[in-house]
């Protein structure tokens, strides 16, 4: 089992290896067309290898442009299999993670809780890959106030880290009633560049594919690089009017890191971005969408 972990690991690596000069030559491959197409003169970069390129354009069909990336192998049978999540919180948890933790876990459908006990983190990713679980999501605190939430995707990454604002738990509001367990549509706003896109498709996939009939909505709206999670049910009260009923917990998510890698190797992991909160143009810039 070990042996084929770590060539599977090998094999996912050595393809991620590969992305960059693919996409370069994708690229001088789409000059070359957009040049001949125009009928313009070939961009000097390309002169050398103009009629290299023009051989291999004759072979690509419609439909078959880009590069195939390492995400694509991530999430290959998103939306064919439903994900299964594993929710668990960090070392010693108090009272108040223990409830959040339960209803993270409501939130996912099918997803299972465990109490952390003193399991390692290597041996919580090992279990999860011997029983096929797609995401591990552990919820970190400071103080008792839920403040961190780890999204692990299995068996070969990413791993999103996010802080969380402002956390406002169903625990905390009087008489909400029940959680529907239906699977959920969703709403992304606002994830309009590369990485956006990246942390939209990483939230996706924590979900199943939800049914035309499903009265759920869970919504994530970035402003600001603040991502707002809410959580709500619908009904018609008649044939124009929709009344929402918020379900809860409420929190802001803000990322801070995406690794490349799965939590046991956290530490020789790529890092696919980090936030640098100390440079002069941190407070300027926004990196989940383009404004």
């Amino acid at each position: 089992m070990l042996r084929r972990e770590v060539r599977l690991r090998k094999e996912y690596l050595y393809r991620k290896a590969q992305e960059d000069r693919l996409r370069s030559i994708e690229e001088k491959k789409q000059r070359v067309k957009s040049a001949l197409d125009e009928n313009r003169l070939l961009p000097t970069e390309v002169r050398k290898e103009a009629l290299q390129l023009q051989k291999l354009l004759e072979f690509d069909d419609d439909g078959g442009e880009g590069v195939s990336s390492h995400i694509d192998d991530e999430y290959k049978w998103a939306g064919v299999e439903d994900p299964k999540i594993l929710v668990t919180t960090s070392r010693d948890p108090s009272s108040r993670l223990k409830m959040f933790a339960k209803e993270v876990k409501l939130m996912f459908p099918g997803a299972q809780r465990m109490n952390r006990g003193n399991h390692e983190v290597s041996m919580l990713v090992h279990a999860c890959k011997a029983n096929d679980v797609t995401d591990l999501v552990i919820v970190h605190e400071t103080r008792g106030q839920p403040d961190g939430l780890v999204v692990c995707h299995l068996p070969f990454g990413p791993t999103a880290y996010f802080t969380l604002y402002n956390v406002v738990m169903r625990h905390d509001v009087p008489d909400i009633g029940t959680m529907s367990e239906a699977f959920p549509h969703l709403v992304f706003h606002n994830f309009t560049s590369r990485l956006g896109r990246r942390v939209c498709s990483i939230l996706k996939y924590l979900f199943p594919v939800p049914k035309e009939d499903s009265k759920r909505v869970i919504t994530f709206a970035n402003k600001d690089d603040f991502i707002s999670f809410r959580h709500h049910t619908y009904k018609k009260t008649d044939h124009k009017n929709i009344e929402l009923t918020e379900v809860g917990p409420r929190f802001e998510m803000k990322l801070y890191m995406i690794k490349l890698g799965t939590l046991e190797n956290e530490s020789i992991a790529d890092v696919e971005w980090r936030h640098h909160a100390y440079t002069r143009t941190a407070k300027k810039r926004r990196f989940l969408s383009v404004e």
